[in-house]
């Protein structure tokens, strides 16, 4: 009898996909992230949950688009920061210019699920700006920012 190998989520080759389609349109592609403490972000710019990354490569450097997470350097208020992200908090990803993009239905944090070590978060996490309840989630919106 043959085993089955596990297919792979969709999920980070639809972000690689767009974010090539963005960078090919001269576009400038933003991610939104549900926030847990298996995202790696600045908490003081988490705001009900979310937050919104600029990952164009004006704004990043080293910006890998793994299968598991979505890595990159970037300044926030001029201070340098490593951001990691499981692929699978990473719930839109669009154009700022035009808003076309890609909506994906929020996972649970995919470090926990398959037992891999959680990255730890650098700063408070803001309890109140979090969902009430982990198992429901807030729904992600995609807020145009200027």
């Amino acid at each position: 009898m043959a085993t089955s190998t596990p297919v792979t989520s969709t999920r980070p080759y639809m972000l690689r996909a767009m974010y090539e389609w963005c960078v090919d349109n001269v576009l400038t592609p933003y991610v939104v992230v549900v926030v847990d403490g298996s995202v790696r972000v600045p908490m003081e710019f988490v705001q009900n949950g979310e937050i919104v990354l600029n990952v164009s490569m004006g704004a990043t450097s080293n910006l890998q688009i793994g299968n598991e997470y979505l890595d990159f350097k970037a300044r926030f208020g001029g201070v340098a920061r490593d951001i990691s992200v499981p692929v699978g908090r990473i719930t839109a990803i669009y154009a700022r210019e035009n808003g076309q993009g890609m909506t994906f239905p929020v996972e649970a944090s995919n470090a926990v699920q398959s037992g891999l070590p959680v990255k730890p978060v650098t700063g408070a996490v803001n309890a109140s700006a979090l969902a009430s309840d982990p198992a429901k989630p807030a729904r992600p919106t995609l807020t145009r920012i200027k």
